[in-house]
């Protein structure tokens, strides 16, 4: 890549996303100098010699400008090699504050929503006096889910609730604002994993079949309902393994069933060996819808890349929900088939893996090699 070297130099191979061009950088360098806020989250600046990237209206001291590149996004400087100022904090996203009111009294009118009458988007909508569809986009963007999705796991969250405490299912549903059983019983795999009166009962009267087998990186656990997979487990031991699956259906009838399960327990070891690259084996998992659209995003991620925490929050269109992406990636039930193990911090380190860092290093090698290995095959 060529060097800048002076402030009016053209940098012809850098990517279009660096305003090295003399009457872009040169507007881009007085809103550094001058400080000026309107310009902020329409381009960063980076400074070369500390590999730090700042907003143009940042209080730190102002560079020489030959040290100084632009880019159009803080992932674009991130993936530059630079990292966002400590001061300024480029990297995290100003939320106007009209937007973050609109999205508390959107969540204040949701949460004190009776549940005996239908709440629209257009009856949400014309309560705070605003129009439909700048409410769902101003909602999604600064929460990562729909209204409808927001009350869908407001429901969810307060059912399960009461069934962990004895509720009979009638009451149950009828209390946490679902209009009729058959509406809930439809959508239960998605939302539950199963009844309402099993979840209630810890799993019982739910059959799960598992089988134990040797993998490149230990023993592997699958279980599955008749739905599909609901758990992948790698570890050391398998009463470990089997004690893990047994706290998850406490009162489920749980039963080894190696030849039911042998053709998906084969896919998934040759999937880690590096021989088998995807896997479509159905699934049958309890995740809120926050979940969900990290579980979609980490599904997206290609063979032998990464991705991280920051990135998948973007791609949500919340900047601020690192934290909330990394607790789902913990929460992960199906290793391999919801790859979570693509997924590191900002800069390169593996972070938390569940099943241990060593597995997530060795897991991310296998791929990237046997990926590589498809693409030269492909170039010959």
């Amino acid at each position: 890549m060529m060097m800048v070297k002076g402030a009016d130099t053209v940098a012809e191979d850098r990517p279009l996303t660096q305003y090295h061009t003399v009457s872009g950088s040169d507007s881009r360098w007085r809103a550094v100098l001058d400080r000026d806020r309107s310009q902020d989250g329409l381009f960063v600046y980076a400074v070369n010699s500390t590999r730090i990237y700042c907003r143009p209206s940042c209080a730190a001291r102002r560079p020489r400008r030959e040290r100084v590149s632009f880019f159009s996004s803080p992932g674009d400087a991130e993936r530059a090699g630079f990292r966002p100022c400590l001061r300024c904090r480029p990297d995290l996203e100003e939320v106007p504050d009209h937007q973050v009111e609109l999205v508390r009294q959107a969540c204040r009118a949701i949460e004190s929503h009776d549940g005996h009458q239908p709440l629209t988007l257009a009856s949400l909508a014309a309560l705070l006096h605003i129009d439909p569809y700048h409410l769902q986009k101003t909602f999604k963007k600064h929460l990562g889910v729909t209204p409808r999705e927001y009350l869908s796991g407001l429901r969810r969250d307060r059912l399960k609730q009461l069934c962990r405490e004895g509720w009979d299912v009638a009451s149950a549903l009828h209390q946490a604002g679902y209009g009729s059983s058959s509406r809930l019983y439809e959508s239960a795999p998605t939302i539950l994993g199963m009844t309402p009166g099993a979840y209630s009962r810890g799993g019982k009267g739910m059959s799960i079949g598992y089988t134990l087998v040797d993998s490149p990186l230990g023993r592997l656990l699958a279980a599955a309902t008749p739905r599909g997979v609901c758990a992948v487990y790698l570890g050391e031991s398998d009463p470990s393994l089997e004690e893990a699956l047994a706290q998850e259906y406490p009162a489920a009838d749980i039963r080894r069933d190696d030849a039911g399960l042998q053709a998906a327990a084969e896919e998934l070891v040759a999937h880690l060996a590096g021989r088998q690259p995807s896997l479509d084996l159905p699934l049958d998992i309890r995740a809120t819808a926050f979940q969900l659209r990290v579980y979609q995003e980490l599904k997206a991620i290609p063979y032998g890349g990464t991705s991280t925490y920051q990135e998948i929050a973007e791609r949500l269109g919340d900047p601020g929900a690192c934290r909330a992406v990394a607790r789902a990636c913990a929460g992960n039930p199906a290793a391999l088939l919801i790859p979570c193990h693509r997924v590191v911090r900002k800069d390169g380190g593996l972070a938390g893996y569940r099943w241990g860092i060593e597995r997530k290093k060795r897991l991310l090698e296998t791929e990237k090699e046997a990926a590589s290995r498809t693409e030269a095959e492909a170039q010959e």
